[in-house]
């Protein structure tokens, strides 16, 4: 991929929700169904994930001016909406001045008809689509009415092309979801999906964590993304805030 990038750009995932904590309380419980008012799209922030978000927008807040996000993107769901502006609120002297833009390309991974099950739910209700996942593999499964994980890659490679010719040498802040963190790391690392789901396997992408990328030259004089950060946690460890680090929806687990 040949562009123009921007000088700094961080992608980090919402705050803990009250999703991550119905989906935990659920899970303990032994239920099949997650027990939630809320649309995936309108599940707020925790009172952590509001902590959690305050603590990292604080930490960009002591970051230089001159090296604070100019640009925030951001999924239009509520928890990921409510982190960005949180964060945005405490960018220091340019607070004013930070665009604040809302992308449906960074919106969650549809799950489709296993939307709100827990693990348990979707072997009871659903056994073969189970056993289809599992042989398949995450990357390319796709639940009725829902996304693979290459359905979400394809609507950020769009996403990136934007931000190449939007925001090329401006520093650029993405806030969204578990999911669009690792495609993200498999578009802008060239990965494959052996390596992606390895990096997944390892664990969940925790709550506020920072990852991060500069901009350079390369060899031929064209602009690349050096990785700077992966899961970077100091921004909540300097405030004493708890890590939370759960899946979004069981669907997005480990097989």
């Amino acid at each position: 991929m040949h562009a123009n990038w921007p000088e700094t750009l961080w992608i980090v995932r919402h705050g803990q929700s009250a999703g991550n904590v119905a989906r935990d309380a659920a899970e303990s419980g032994g239920l099949a169904v997650i027990d939630l008012a809320w649309r995936d799209i309108d599940v707020p922030l925790s009172e952590l994930g509001v902590s959690q978000s305050t603590a990292l927008g604080e930490w960009f807040g002591r970051l230089p001016a001159q090296e604070q996000p100019e640009v925030v993107i951001c999924s239009p769901y509520l928890r990921a909406l409510e982190t960005a502006r949180l964060v945005a609120e405490r960018c220091g002297s340019i607070a004013s001045h930070t665009t604040l833009r809302v992308d449906e390309r960074l919106r969650e991974k549809e799950f489709g008809i296993l939307d709100r099950l827990t693990k348990f739910g979707i072997k009871q209700k659903h056994p073969e689509l189970n056993e289809q996942r599992l042989h398949v593999g995450k990357f390319y499964f796709r639940p009725p009415g829902g996304e693979s994980w290459c359905d979400v890659i394809l609507r950020l490679r769009s996403l990136l092309e934007m931000i190449t010719r939007e925001y090329a040498g401006r520093r650029v802040l993405v806030v969204a979801h578990q999911v669009i963190v690792n495609c993200m790391r498999y578009l802008l690392e060239h990965m494959d999906e052996r390596q992606i789901l390895d990096i997944d396997r390892q664990g969940d992408v925790p709550n506020c964590a920072v990852t991060s990328y500069k901009s350079e030259r390369g060899n031929r004089d064209d602009e690349i993304l050096r990785v700077d950060l992966v899961n970077f946690l100091a921004p909540l460890e300097e405030a004493a805030t708890p890590v939370t680090r759960a899946p979004d929806h069981p669907a997005a687990a480990k097989p």
